[in-house]
């Protein structure tokens, strides 16, 4: 092959690239659409400079890329959390890496409806929820959908749904959803079906947890593709049902979601995903790279509180740590530390600095104190158990073990005190828990409980400072009888 033609060649394949049109044998017409997707980014800001460099990368080479977030954009890293303007680095970020939408999850409300209209007014992209109705609210109305155009003739509406808990409301605290009404997303979904019919190609822009996006396909055939969150699931190979590609890319930026899409006529003819490992693309944006730096130059964060002997890993040590630290705070008979508490699930051996605590506890939630006698403690440990069926609640002051009905569910909880005799029936034991878990966890509880001053997290920065080392190796407080 002479060079002249090698030159030729390599143009009209570059020409071709860049149009995004594929040049196959009967793909005339067909052109290419681009969408990279993450969910559940938890402010975690550190491989953003990746993430922008490779949309950067592929929008020189195509002409409609497109990058969305399926929700929990904020809660999980302190230098966006807990400073006082809560939540602007990652909208700044999320805007130098050109979002093009986000739908709203569960922890964006964290920082209460204040701050989330500010951080919304902000961003250079739209938050879309269909199930939300902020009339009463300080929040202002989110749309529910938006449409994105690739060129003149083809455009892709995505509708936003939000989680729902057992109680009706998002998994945030009920002081941050004030005013706010919430209608179950799968039903509210149905209502625009129509934008199928109307656009062509129709996108679900979830926080609702793969399992309802599974139901949410069955009961909507329309949808081209589910893009989701909530759940953290890391979704390799293609994902279909009824019809529906379902997507995810696990969680905290550890993955992004790289999806294409074929259209002719305005229809879907042909989808194909790659999920992409942060942890192996070597080049970033040092403009954005360089402002992360920045942020993450917080010298309060590198602070100093205590030791780790070991490492400290999994729900067990962990949360075995964050109830001590409770009991020992507000000398009371047991705490107990919901898993969706513990944000993290390993503490390396060595210093342990204030950016280790808010990043295993963010939440800033209060300690309440709750007077309960055995059967009402049980009812908690059986309410928690039973939303997934697994161990919720880790504890301090006791431990317990769960047996369960042939369901799987909490049939009743052996529970024992330090010195291994059970829990007095006739007595109340005082009882710490975050004012998370108790306005969302349905238990019996004669007594309304009491609300510390002190935070989860406080209490492990002060029971840490006065310790100095710890070692939970091997530590397992409840278990399991099936």
């Amino acid at each position: 092959m002479n060079k002249h033609y090698f030159l030729l060649l390599a143009g009209i394949f570059l020409f071709f690239s860049l149009r995004g049109v594929a040049q196959q044998p009967g793909d005339a017409g067909v052109t290419e659409i681009i969408i990279l997707h993450a969910n559940d980014m938890h402010a975690k800001i550190d491989n953003l400079s990746k993430l922008a460099y490779l949309a950067d990368s592929l929008r020189k080479l195509h002409p409609y890329v497109f990058l969305v977030a399926a929700g929990d954009n904020f809660t999980g890293n302190p230098v966006v959390d807990m400073i006082p303007d809560k939540g602007y680095p990652m909208i700044d970020l999320m805007n130098r890496c050109g979002f093009n939408l986000s739908c709203i999850g569960n922890h964006e409300f964290d920082m209460g409806q204040e701050l989330l209209n500010k951080r919304v007014a902000q961003a250079k992209f739209p938050f879309i929820s269909c199930n939300i109705d902020a009339a009463g609210a300080v929040l202002k109305q989110p749309r529910p959908y938006v449409v994105l155009n690739a060129g003149k003739d083809i455009s892709l509406a995505f509708l936003g749904i939000l989680e729902l808990n057992d109680q009706g409301i998002p998994d945030s605290h009920p002081s941050n959803l004030k005013g706010l009404k919430f209608t179950n997303g799968l039903a509210k979904a149905r209502e625009f079906s129509w934008l199928k019919e109307k656009y062509g190609i129709l996108i679900g822009l979830t926080h609702l947890g793969i399992e309802d996006d599974v139901k949410l396909a069955d009961s909507m055939p329309q949808f081209d593709l589910i893009i989701g969150g909530h759940s953290h699931t890391v979704i390799e190979k293609p994902m279909i049902e009824n019809g529906v590609m379902i997507l995810q890319a696990g969680a905290n930026l550890k993955y992004i979601g790289k999806t294409t899409i074929k259209v002719k006529n305005g229809k879907v003819v042909d989808r194909a995903i790659e999920l992409i490992a942060m942890n192996s693309l070597k080049n970033v944006n040092t403009e954005i790279q360089s402002l992360i730096d920045k942020y993450n130059q917080n010298e309060e964060f590198s602070k100093v509180v205590g030791v780790a002997e070991v490492p400290m890993t999994g729900y067990d040590e962990l949360g075995s740590l964050m109830c001590d630290a409770m009991t020992n705070c507000l000398k009371i008979d047991f705490a107990f530390q919901n898993k969706g508490g513990i944000r993290v699930l390993s503490l390396p051996k060595g210093d342990i600095t204030l950016k280790n605590i808010y990043q295993l506890d963010p939440f800033g939630n209060k300690v309440v104190v709750f007077n309960l006698n055995p059967s009402e403690i049980q009812s908690l440990i059986c309410y928690a158990f039973n939303i997934e069926k697994n161990i919720d609640l880790q504890v301090s002051g006791m431990t317990y073990t769960v047996k369960t009905n042939a369901d799987g569910s909490c049939k009743e909880v052996e529970m024992l005190d330090p010195s291994g005799k059970p829990l007095d029936p006739s007595r109340d034991y005082s009882v710490g828990i975050s004012t998370f878990v108790a306005v969302t966890y349905l238990f019996d509880h004669r007594d309304p409980g009491t609300a510390s001053p002190s935070t989860s997290a406080g209490c492990l920065i002060d029971y840490l400072k006065e310790v100095k080392k710890v070692n939970y190796s091997g530590i397992r407080r409840a278990e399991i009888l099936r």
